[in-house]
């Protein structure tokens, strides 16, 4: 299983010019690329006229391509170029189109049902479009079902999730050899659709930005042996809240429990150790009143989750400072977080590699003030924390990232809306927690959580709340077994 990596444009045109040197002709790329498109456009649609929309560069010859291909299959094509052929490559292909062609007029009428392949602009992308290429790009992006894009939709650029003027929209996008950052961040990746990476022959670059998906974390899955027991499985702990902010820390302790984990604990304090234990069956429960009696507890443990429902607190503070001096890996999360607001610094100076932090947006300005407005994007941010904190952090939303120190990252790209339920992050943190409490790197665990956590949602659907979460986490573990037996198959 080779993991997905996501490139840079300028890492993109290094693998094409390193491939070219290596003696492929750029002509031969782009007839892959061309067949990459038509092959999905055959492989997803019914026969109907196709219009392609092809500009100067290479990209409009990846179109030109595309064209010749799917009308030798019988499909009705025509071309609507938004100027010659310029670069060399592209007028090479486009002299072997011997279909219609003629000048692009965003006001032309087509024929209901007519699928258009966006062949403008790709990924490269370096200015706002104006003129009939805007003006094109706006009437693709009323009908995107409609819409087929070669590399990107024309007016979003590679590196930048955000459109920067007029932009296209599609229910297709076939890219070439990679991911790009605008194809698995938001608000850029919803107007891609689904996004279609097809191998045209170049080599593997040495990245460290990924998709976050099992390819990246499951060969290091820590699945139980013959010879595992619970000792062995991990020793967890969850800080509980006061008695009237128990529930974060039970849903917690369930999910790490679901993942694996073969001992876990509710730190609770005094007055919350009824409605704890009331609510208590496989998790332990154990109780604690001042920091000294909390590190004393946490001693030999593996993993400790503190912060759903905590309270910003002194005494929050002082927890957060004494689980730190365990040595236990923490899962910092929520009001542990935001209890540093005041002094980040403080909270950096007691962590280290194997913590990880996971704050939404709010959180995360807390303890990186300004870092998410001056980072180009939600990647480069999350990297920057996690360099200044020394330690993981996953930066939470639609396209969740987590960055390590050493300069890993990975996006996650299957976010389910049904998790934006209260709750759904404490049992997030408790994946986490089970994760590593077994012994799997703080990165990948934190990887492996975060999809875990949202394809639980997605099968569940409507009427998710966060208690089920937990209980749905068997069904996709089971898939995922099932895939890391293949593997090894």
């Amino acid at each position: 299983m080779t993991a997905r990596f996501v490139l840079s444009i300028a890492e993109m045109s290094a693998a094409d010019s390193a491939a070219i040197a290596a003696g492929t002709p750029g002509v031969t790329l782009m007839e892959r690329a061309g067949a990459a498109v038509a092959d999905a456009v055959t492989e997803r649609f019914a026969r109907r006229p196709v219009v392609v929309l092809c500009g100067p560069g290479n990209n409009g010859g990846d179109g030109y391509v595309a064209a010749r291909l799917l009308k030798a299959r019988g499909w009705p094509v025509v071309v609507r170029r938004l100027a010659e052929a310029a670069s060399p490559d592209a007028v090479a292909v486009a002299a072997r189109w011997d279909g219609e062609t003629s000048a692009l007029d965003p006001a032309e009428a087509w024929p209901a049902g007519v699928l258009f392949i966006d062949a403008m602009y790709g990924a490269g992308l370096s200015r706002p479009l104006d003129g009939v290429a805007a003006a094109m790009a706006l009437r693709l992006a009323e009908h995107p079902e409609r819409v087929v894009a070669v590399d990107m939709p024309s007016g979003l650029f590679g590196d930048q999730p955000a459109a920067v003027g007029p932009a296209a929209a599609a229910v297709l996008t076939v890219t070439f050899h990679a991911k790009k950052l605008a194809h698995v961040l938001e608000p850029a990746r919803e107007r891609c659709g689904e996004v279609v990476v097809a191998d045209i022959g170049l080599e593997a670059p040495a990245t460290r930005l990924f998709e976050n998906s099992p390819e990246l974390w499951l060969r290091r899955f820590p699945w139980p042996t013959a010879a595992s027991h619970k000792h062995a499985r991990g020793r967890m702990i969850v800080v509980s809240g006061p008695a009237w902010s128990t529930g974060a820390a039970r849903l917690a302790a369930r999910a790490g429990l679901r993942l694996g984990a073969g001992l876990v604990t509710i730190l609770s304090p005094p007055d919350a150790l009824a409605v704890n234990a009331a609510h208590l069956e496989a998790v332990m429960l154990r109780a604690f009143e001042a920091d000294d009696e909390l590190e004393a507890a946490a001693a030999d443990v593996d993993v400790a989750v503190i912060g759903p429902a905590a309270g910003v607190t002194e005494r929050t503070l002082l927890n957060v400072l004494a689980l730190a001096r365990t040595g236990a890996a923490l899962v910092i999360d929520a009001d542990a977080i935001t209890v540093f607001r005041n002094d980040p610094e403080e909270l950096f100076s007691v962590l280290d590699r194997d913590d990880v932090l996971t704050p939404h947006p709010g959180e995360f300005e807390r303890i990186f003030p300004g870092v998410l407005a001056a980072s180009p994007d939600r990647a480069a941010a999350a990297r920057e924390a996690a360099r200044r904190a020394d330690a993981v952090v996953l930066l939470k939303g639609a396209d969740t990232v987590v960055a390590a120190p050493d300069g890993r990252a990975a996006v996650n790209t299957n976010g389910s809306p049904w998790l934006a339920t209260a709750g759904s992050g404490d049992v997030l943190a408790g994946f986490i927690a089970g994760l590593i409490g077994q012994g799997m790197d703080s990165f990948e665990a934190a990887c492996a959580a975060a999809w875990i956590h949202a394809e639980a949602a997605d099968l569940h659907g409507p009427g998710l709340i966060a208690e089920d979460l937990p209980g749905l986490a068997p069904s996709i573990l089971r898939r995922l077994h099932g895939l890391a037996l293949q593997a090894v198959g």
